[in-house]
């Protein structure tokens, strides 16, 4: 059976891949049938891929000896390069989250995009195409056995979170200030293709080292992992190895995907598509990708640490991950909209992630990587759900008093809300991100001194208390209190397309923690995850001190955000209480700051944007006025002055020589036409006279009589003869 499962794992990508093909050439003006298509397809991918994932689970040391199936592609000179599925611990749990992560954002898209009502959307038909084909990019980013059909994965979601992104193009604001979803679309697709061409260096370069991009032959080759580690970088990278390097250059495609600073500034304004590709991109495919990129990567960064127990990409990448955790959680907390803070939150998240992976703890990591696609998903869903149910409205200070109204979102909210504050215990979240945080405090107390690992806690500490305390704000505003506008006065509860989802998805992100418990608690040998996902790798022990503070932390967050907004609800019009109190105490200006983002956008549009149009005016200055153009004209005025030149030489001179040479013709061919009269016709009239002189005179002898004619003969014969005897003598 396991055999079965893993033979069909080609299959996974391509059912999304038919559905969206039949979709845009056949089906668009059925909707229902598009649907039922789409959604049909993404079942079965589920059912093939938890087939693959349960079997996988079943498999004994598949991390030692992965399964494998290729196929011949297309030759690269002396060798071929070949097309293939990859089946490892790795790869499973991401296939068991992302297949039912993606079919229930599949049905839920029913009830959102507004099937069967007077407000379906016009382009319906077209979005579960869409969807389809980011279902397939993804899938195939996790079935890939090698690198470069991974990379062309990788590129389908790119293009199509541009074309879901902006799915409503036509959209406009009276706000000229506030982006449009095509402007985000764009926005989206041009950021993440920063971060994809280092990807693509990377590739090159370890192409360039291994002549092969199959994990087989690279990432899973311990000797030429060995070999990578101990060869010298490119000059540029400053004495690292060659397998530091590389890994770098391909974290830089996470950093664009995953949006990690700086190059986050792409993901909350990728809120203008709809909800169901909100969940998507943030939580079941596209940002999971860059972390996944990175844990698959991750014997790349862990070789170097074999060899020299440094790895100044490692610090990098936790660097990174650490400060982006950080940086949003801080700007999550003065948002308003509803999907704004879920975007900042996920950005937070996916740093808490990176920063794993650049601690060395692989399996934490890949763990929140799991536990945060289910309860991020159902977050977004849920925020769909309260923009649905309150027609159209999602500004936070707009809402309120939703808990009655719309029972089944505001439970699965909170389920969701709790797991992302990492709630003790009951929370899948509490389980992933406490093993994160031990994790780092390990390798701070491993090393003795205070170093990166260190500050890497120190943040993710405060990040966690930051996401509790804005996760009961957000809580809050949102189904507490009464309702703050007409909008929310008349809010109702969702359809069952659209609820059950929620509540499927909240039941994970309750009970999906509990196959991860540290090993202290459960026994030796019974932390499934640790022991399927990572049994190569150390496990990360248990920190007493660290799970009763990161507890505490997020007790205290959630119960501080239910103080400031909780316990007395905001009425209509009420100031932000964390605004005012900053604002009391000289602080507004930073509550501006944070509410802007950080000014980023604005920067950006200062710098890259502007920079880029006066880098093009210059350039345009140089086309029409200093270079180009002057040329041109010179060459303009050096072709009027030869045209002119050439004019005088033809006027006086070639024209003098061929009037010339017409008059010496005209008085060659009167002179001919007098010696043709005056000698050739004269010497023809002669010619013809003297014949018929001549013939005149001849004509005498013609008598007719043979006696004349034989005098004339002896005559002749006679003369002949006398000539002869005259001549012999």
């Amino acid at each position: 059976m396991r055999e079965f499962f893993f033979n069909l794992t080609w299959l996974i990508p391509i059912f999304p891949l038919l559905a969206f093909a039949i979709i845009i050439l056949f089906t668009q003006k059925n909707q229902k049938l598009s649907h039922s298509i789409s959604i049909g397809a993404m079942s079965l991918s589920w059912l093939i891929g938890w087939g693959v994932a349960f079997s996988a689970f079943a498999t004994p040391h598949l991390g030692e000896h992965p399964f494998r199936l290729i196929a011949p592609w297309f030759p690269t000179g002396a060798t071929t390069f070949n097309i293939g599925i990859w089946v490892d611990p790795l790869m499973a749990v991401t296939l068991f989250m992302v297949t039912f992560v993606c079919l229930m954002i599949f049905i839920y898209s029913i009830g959102y995009m507004g099937y069967g009502t007077e407000e379906v959307d016009p382009n319906y038909s077209r979005f579960f195409g869409y969807i389809a084909l980011f279902a397939c990019g993804m899938l195939g980013l996790v079935v890939s056995e090698n690198l470069l059909t991974l990379f062309i994965s990788w590129e389908i979601m790119g293009l199509c979170s541009y074309l879901l992104i902006g799915f409503w193009f036509q959209k406009n604001y009276p706000d000229p200030n506030k982006i449009t979803p095509r402007q985000a679309g764009l926005k989206a697709f041009l950021v993440t293709k920063v971060g994809d061409l280092f990807l693509l260096l990377g590739i090159l370069y370890l192409y360039n080292q291994a002549g092969s991009l199959s994990y087989a032959d690279t990432l899973f080759n311990q000797e030429f992992l060995h070999q990578l580690a101990h060869t010298p970088a490119l000059p540029i990278f400053g004495g690292w190895s060659a397998a530091s390097a590389i890994a770098a250059l391909m974290f830089g495609g996470t950093v664009g995907k995953s949006a990690q600073f700086p190059l986050h500034v792409w993901l909350p304004d990728a809120m203008e598509g709809p909800t169901p590709v909100s969940a998507l991109i943030h939580a079941a495919t596209m940002v999971s990708a860059g972390v996944y990129l990175v844990a698959r990567i991750f014997p790349l960064l862990n070789v170097v640490l074999e060899v020299d127990h440094h790895n100044p990409a490692m610090s990098l990448i936790a660097f990174i991950g650490a400060f982006t955790a950080i940086f949003s959680s801080i700007i999550a907390i003065a948002q308003n909209d509803i999907k704004g803070v879920l975007a900042f939150s996920t950005i937070s998240q996916l740093g808490y992630m990176i920063a794993a992976l650049g601690v060395g703890a692989y399996v934490a990591g890949a763990f929140h990587l799991i536990t945060h696609a289910f309860f991020k998903a159902l977050l977004f869903m849920g925020s769909g759900s309260v923009i649905i149910g309150c027609h159209h409205e999602q500004d936070m200070m707009e809402l309120g008093g939703l808990k009655n109204k719309m029972p089944r979102t505001f439970w699965t909210f909170v389920a969701g809300g709790f797991a992302l504050s990492g709630f003790p215990i009951i929370t899948a979240g509490f389980w992933s991100k406490d093993e994160i945080l031990a994790h780092a405090w390990h390798e701070f107390m491993h090393q003795g001194v205070v170093s990166w690992p260190f500050f890497v806690w120190l943040l993710l500490t405060i990040a966690a208390f930051l996401t509790a305390f804005y996760t009961a704000r957000q809580i809050s505003l949102t189904f507490l209190g009464k309702p703050r506008s007409h909008h929310a006065e008349h809010a109702h509860e969702t359809p069952n397309t659209m609820t059950i989802p929620l509540m499927l998805l909240a039941f994970f992100a309750i009970t999906l923690g509990f196959v991860g418990i540290p090993e202290e608690i459960v026994g030796h040998g019974n932390n499934w995850f640790h022991h399927f996902v990572g049994h190569e790798y150390p496990a990360t022990p248990l920190s007493i001190p660290v799970m009763l503070l990161s507890a505490s932390l997020a007790v205290g967050g959630l119960g501080l955000g239910w103080l400031v907004y909780g316990r007395k609800p905001l009425a209509h019009g009420e100031m932000d209480p964390l605004e005012r109190g900053m604002q009391r105490i000289k602080l507004g200006w930073l509550y501006e700051a944070m509410r802007n983002k950080f000014y980023f956008d604005e920067l950006y549009h200062a710098t890259f944007i502007q920079g880029s149009l006066k880098l093009a005016e210059v350039f345009y200055k140089i086309d029409n006025r200093w270079i180009i153009d002057p040329i041109v004209n010179l060459a303009g005025r050096v072709g009027v002055a030869l045209a002119e030149f050439s004019s005088f030489l033809d006027s006086r001179f070639v024209d003098g020589a061929v009037n010339g040479t017409g008059k010496v013709v005209t008085i060659l061919s009167r002179l001919n036409r007098i010696f043709d009269i005056r000698v050739v016709n004269a010497l023809v009239d002669l010619v013809g006279k003297s014949t018929q002189y001549a013939g005149g005179k001849l004509r005498s002898i013609q008598t007719g009589r043979v006696q004349n004619y034989l005098m004339v003969a002896l005559v002749t014969v006679l003369m002949a003869l006398g000539l002869y005897l005259i001549y012999l003598s």
